[in-house]
């Protein structure tokens, strides 16, 4: 049972003083990539959000937004750059002599100059928080599986078709490939009444013998009987619960190597251009791979 690796979820939960928003979008990736963003305050449970999204996830970008909120009094809080504001004071108390004015200067003129207050680091204790935070993350990886299983199950679909068509192709293929020792022959023959002008008369023994010689070099029967494994292995993969994004890559470039020699070897007969849509079908599943975990 393969997986798509795009996905996306968004899940809530809270619990007392506390309520976490988690929400993601998977990409393809050759390997497993977490780009986490959370909460200001609240690093110290990276790791442990790490560690539980890679019992869900083997492969592909991960972008995870995480937003937690603390919903008692003393949650927030802030502090006073004071040096800045006397500063500030007496930069405007300067002013205000300078040009001759008597106007105080207030405390809402100070407190619009930037950084004078700012939120001040809170700490937070991660065993409160965990609890609600790994229940909300869980809900959205197993949302998050159950999406990417319903894309895998499409991508499984278009495979299982794609291979079909490949597998007839393949099997006109071998029919074609029985008829090489007689294409041979045919071949040879019209080449040696070009180049003799058909003044020379060639012994039917002879002629067999090196037409013979000729479909043992064009012999394709190893590269079909391997593709043939391939094909089979591809669908066993498909059924597997496991990643097999990187394997069914693999053995689409083994396939393609298979094809490719066939088609050198069977340039002049009919089976050439079965193998030139084979080779067209092992494109559009490669592009589809690319996307499974």
């Amino acid at each position: 049972m393969i997986k798509s690796m795009t996905a996306y979820t968004r899940q809530e939960a809270s619990a007392d003083d506390v309520s976490v928003t988690v929400e993601a979008r998977g990409y393809n990736s050759r390997h497993l990539d977490l780009s986490l963003r959370l909460t200001h305050g609240y690093h110290a449970l990276e790791e442990r959000i790490k560690k539980q999204v890679a019992t869900s996830v083997a492969r592909g970008r991960l972008e995870m937004n995480i937003q937690i909120v603390h919903k008692s009094d003393d949650a927030i809080a802030y502090e006073v750059d004071l040096p800045k504001a006397k500063a500030y004071l007496k930069a405007a108390e300067a002013l205000r002599d300078a040009l001759g004015l008597s106007d105080p200067v207030h405390l809402e003129q100070i407190l619009n100059v930037g950084g004078i207050v700012r939120p001040a680091e809170v700490a937070h204790d991660p065993e409160h928080f965990w609890p609600c935070v790994s229940a909300c993350l869980a809900n959205a990886l197993a949302d998050l599986d159950q999406m990417r299983i319903r894309e895998g199950a499409f991508l499984a679909k278009d495979f299982d078709a794609r291979l079909t068509t490949i597998e007839t192709r393949l099997k006109r293929i071998r029919a074609d490939a029985q008829q090489l020792p007689v294409a041979c022959r045919d071949r040879l023959k019209e080449r040696l009444a070009v180049l003799t002008e058909g003044l020379v008369e060639i012994e039917p023994d002879r002629l067999l013998q090196e037409a013979a010689i000729l479909a043992e070099k064009s012999d394709i029967s190893e590269e079909i009987v391997r593709a043939e494994s391939h094909l089979q292995q591809f669908r066993e993969l498909m059924e597997r619960d496991e990643p097999a994004g990187r394997k069914l890559n693999f053995l689409l470039q083994e396939l393609n190597r298979e094809f490719n020699t066939m088609g050198a070897k069977m340039a002049r007969l009919d089976a050439a251009r079965h193998i030139v849509e084979v080779k067209a079908e092992l494109e559009k599943i490669r592009e589809q791979v690319q996307n499974v975990e």
